[in-house]
């Protein structure tokens, strides 16, 4: 290929290389070419050369050796080689390039020329990849274009603006008197530049944001005249007169009212206006009704407007496009907590949205539902997030199953009815609910005295329905166990008469304890409840005792610990086997304000010490209780002479430190030590920044090892997702950082997460960690870093 053939032919050359490597040769022999050429002083076809070098860099290929000759084009008075120039700047040079530096002074120089159009691309250049110190130096040359008469000129000079108050914000007041003069433009381009600009400059700083409360007459005004305007075909879009600089407008007047009520009244007419007046059969139209919503929800707006606002939400849910219907159900997720009735208006059109196909749109309805249930519709809203949930995708599964939990326990109008749909919920994705679901319904059930038998029975029959629901299983093996005798009495009122016998229960529990399908947990439920209908029936204990010996081998630890236990009740200590194995007394969560998904440490392990043992609590017998704790520790190949006891501690209850004994003793409510007072882990906030609040509390487990929690919550009004936490510690420091309870934040404090990070610290060096926080909010990602010098309860808070 000749070094002069045109752009065209090389283009042309490259696209019919039939390999990479063939494509790759052709570029080298031309980039060869274009070197060589801009070495010659006096080239005449340096525009024609750096236009294909510009191809090459736009295919991905290193074209970094073009810089310097795009620097003497912009110097040439060709307007031609300038034009070329300009354009490679832009896409060659960025402000981290010293090159840069070197076009400043053509740049100002063409800024003051006389062609238009050399001044436009000047400040194309300019605005494209100027630098912090090209802003600075630039700034009044711009704020001076910005008062010339020249209207393509003036549009030029504010988008340019724009680009030096994001570089440089305190270069914002320079523009604000040439800004507010471009509201009397007439020019709809130089009109559109000076609304951006004085978003800006709003957007930056709120004295600057004050004083442009003032001009809200003068966007109203403009707004009204492009409402009632005639046909334009210079602007029309769809019927709709300049729709771009219509929603312009609007995000300004958003930003102008907030936190206002003179600004806000006096927009609210026209507000109401465009509302009405829009036409939203065309996509343009949705758009700027969109804006017009998000501007009434967001400024001290009437209720009447916001009540229209919401209806307009409403009717985009019933559009057939997809992305619309998204947006709208986002829009009205923000403002059910402060619009809830006006919301629960267009319930039934969210609801169907859940039968969409887009995933998304599902999600959205699925987390709008949950936010409209309330006490006045909560059978009605249940029904249908069940009906939801038995066809709903796996990864849907988990969030609503953990949405209709928290409905259920906060509004439910019976008992009986909670119980009901959690068990249709474990019946339909008992695999998806977290862990916490399952001592959760035991203190339920154990509390409704009343629903006893109901349960049971019905429990039963699910449980010879379906064993492959782990939780649904662990629930029914632990009913059976406590209510066993209620169970074949069959005496139900509720529910169908159901004839069962003792064999019929012992063989559903021992196929849930052969079943491949069946979790150790769930083996360890099945285990304690065989072995609590030993009391609680009379002809087949000899078959229990068999059924428990069994599992005395086991692999599983766990499990064969479990059967030891229980074979020692029955052969040395069979005279305790009944009150060991008496009925749950009910069960007091520490904290009663607890929901599904929301109990402290504290209820978690008194609850999952229930879940894995399912150990009883009562007074033991009143006669010899020393020797029978004697007799207790003797089966664990305990200490082999009885305890030293002084007669103060005679009446205290017996502590040991074995975790085997511990399990054992666990069944005697007498022998339980007296829990001491919960002291709070101290704990300390080390970063607060946009609605971000990370707090860190710390908890030593022994001399070198400590448990540090990051909890992390967003007090803003927007959701935050891809939430992370990176840590680093000193090299001589181990640290071991748990999965995060969530990686999103919704607004307003909804929800917190947390992460557990374990330090081992063997060298006990001074403890210091550096946490990277990172997430992303609206489509843009953020990315932080807090420094914690001293660890709390160890020393003071950290430092950002």
């Amino acid at each position: 290929m000749s070094p002069s053939v045109p752009l065209q032919e090389m283009i042309r050359a490259i696209r019919s290389a039939r390999t990479q490597c063939e494509e790759r040769g052709v570029i080298q022999r031309e980039c060869a070419a274009i070197r060589a050429q801009f070495r010659q002083s006096d080239n005449g076809g340096r525009s024609h050369n750096l236009a294909k070098l510009l191809y090459v860099h736009m295919l991905g290929y290193p074209a970094h050796f073009g810089q310097m000759e795009c620097v003497r084009m912009i110097a040439s008075p060709r307007y031609s080689e300038k034009r070329v120039g300009y354009l490679g700047a832009m896409m060659l040079l960025d402000e981290k390039q010293d090159a840069s530096l070197l076009i400043t002074n053509s740049i100002k120089n063409d800024l003051s020329h006389s062609n238009q159009y050399v001044q436009s691309l000047a400040l194309c250049t300019l605005a494209c990849m100027g630098s912090a110190e090209m802003c600075r130096d630039l700034a009044p040359e711009i704020d001076r274009l910005l008062q010339s008469s020249n209207s393509y000129i003036k549009k030029k000079a504010a988008l340019c603006a724009v680009h030096i108050v994001r570089k440089v914000q305190d270069l914002g007041e320079l523009f604000v008197p040439a800004a507010r003069s471009l509201l009397s433009e007439k020019n709809h381009g130089v009109l559109h530049g000076a609304v951006v600009l004085i978003t800006q400059l709003c957007e930056r700083n709120p004295e600057t944001l004050k004083r442009f409360r003032k001009t809200v007459p003068d966007l109203v005004q403009i707004m009204k005249g492009l409402i009632i305007s005639g046909y334009s075909p210079e602007h029309d879009v769809s019927g709709i007169s300049d729709p771009f600089l219509q929603v312009r407008i609007l995000r300004l007047l958003r930003i102008l009212g907030r936190n206002s009520e003179s600004a806000s009244d006096a927009m609210n007419d026209l507000l109401a206006q465009v509302a009405t007046n829009t036409d939203s059969t065309k996509t343009v139209g949705n758009a700027v009704l969109y804006e017009t919503v998000l501007t009434v929800l967001d400024i001290k707006s009437e209720s009447g407007l916001r009540v229209l606002a919401v209806n307009i939400l409403g009717r985009f849910l019933l559009n057939s496009d997809r992305n619309i219907r998204y947006i709208a159900m986002t829009s009205l997720q923000k403002i059910v907590g402060t619009d809830h009735n006006a919301v629960q208006r267009h319930r039934g059109t969210i609801v169907d949205c859940l039968k969409d196909q887009d995933a998304s749109v599902k999600r959205r309805a699925l987390e709008l539902s949950l936010a409209l249930v309330s006490a006045s519709n909560i059978r009605s809203m249940i029904k249908e997030l069940l009906l939801f949930l038995s066809s709903c995708p796996p990864e849907l599964k988990a969030q609503a199953t953990s949405g209709i939990f928290i409905a259920a326990e906060r509004y439910a109008p019976s008992k009986r009815w909670h119980i009901d749909t959690i068990l249709h919920v474990l019946t339909t994705a008992g695999g998806d609910v977290r862990d916490e679901t399952v001592p959760n319904l035991i203190h339920l059930i154990t509390n409704a005295s009343e629903l006893h038998c109901y349960t049971v029975h019905k429990l039963y029959r699910a449980l010879l329905t379906d064993i492959s629901q782990q939780s649904l299983v662990q629930v029914a093996c632990w009913c059976i166990g406590e209510y066993g005798d209620l169970l074949l009495k069959g005496e139900c009122q509720e529910t169908e008469p159901v004839q069962v016998s003792e064999d019929d229960v012992l063989d559903a529990l021992e196929t849930v304890l052969q079943s491949h399908m069946s979790s150790s947990a769930t083996r360890g439920f099945a285990l304690t409840a065989t072995m609590k209908l030993s009391t609680r029936i009379t002809d087949n204990v000899d078959r229990i005792r068999s059924i428990v010996s069994i599992y005395g081998s086991c692999i599983d630890v766990e499990l064969q610990q479990r059967a030891v236990e229980y074979n020692a009740l029955f052969k040395k200590y069979d005279h305790m086997r009944a009150a060991v194995l008496e009925r749950m007394p009910l069960i007091e969560k520490n904290n009663s304000g607890n929901t599904n998904g929301e109990a402290t440490r504290e209820t978690l392990t008194e609850t999952n010490s229930s879940k894995v043992a399912q150990e009883e609590r009562v007074p033991p017998p009143p006669q010899q209780p020393a020797k029978q704790t004697y007799d207790l520790l003797d089966l664990l190949g305990g200490a082999s002479e009885p305890l030293q006891q002084s007669p103060a501690a005679q009446t205290l209850p017996i502590i040991t430190s074995s975790s085997a004994g511990g399990d054992l003793l666990d069944l005697l409510g007498g022998l339980e030590p007296t829990p001491a007072p919960v002291t709070p882990a101290p704990s300390a906030t080390v970063y607060e920044k946009d609605g971000v609040t990370l707090t860190l509390s710390c908890e030593q487990q022994s001399d070198s090892s400590l448990a540090v929690t990051l909890t992390a919550t967003n007090a803003s009004q927007s959701d935050i997702s891809g939430f992370t936490l990176q840590a680093a510690v000193p090299k001589s420091v181990q640290l071991n950082m748990n999965a995060p309870s969530r990686d999103s934040l919704p607004a307003q404090g909804a929800a917190q997460l947390t992460q557990l990070v374990m330090l081992n610290n063997p060298n006990k060096v001074n403890l210091k960690m550096r946490i990277r926080i990172s997430y992303t909010r609206q489509g843009s990602a953020f990315q932080d870093m807090v420094q914690v010098d001293s660890l709390p309860g160890l020393g003071a808070a950290g430092h950002t």
